[in-house]
């Protein structure tokens, strides 16, 4: 079974992408901010990552960059509700994978975390 770790600091959007993913059958963690994310990350080598961009502490560039600081190469998904550009570019070019527009459509999560997952495996 794949581990999936969810980063948002909105209880709500984390417990909506934990309902879609969970008809997939996999284990899902939780962090609501990205230093928290970090930690998790570090004590159970996710499959996959859902991080937001906007959060307390450490934000979502800030985690992408430490994963990339670390060489950590864990498939991550930004989720987010910034639709500029420049926040979609900067995401990819420390390393998202992936970059879905909050909130997200459930057919297309599932099939970028799914995706994700193969692509790590």
């Amino acid at each position: 079974m794949s581990l999936v770790l969810i980063i948002d600091d909105a209880a709500f959007s984390r417990r909506m992408i934990r309902k879609f993913l969970q008809v997939d059958g996999y284990e899902i963690l939780e962090a609501s901010n990205g230093r928290e994310g970090l930690e998790i990350v570090h004590q159970y080598q996710p499959s996959c990552v859902l991080a937001d961009l906007l959060m307390p502490d450490m934000n979502g560039f800030e985690f992408l960059q430490a994963l990339q600081n670390e060489g950590l190469n864990i498939p991550t998904i930004i989720i987010s509700a910034d639709i500029q550009e420049s926040a979609r570019n900067q995401s990819y070019s420390l390393g998202a994978i992936n970059f879905i527009n909050k909130p997200p459509k459930e057919q297309e999560l599932r099939a970028a975390v799914q995706q994700a997952i193969n692509t790590k495996e």
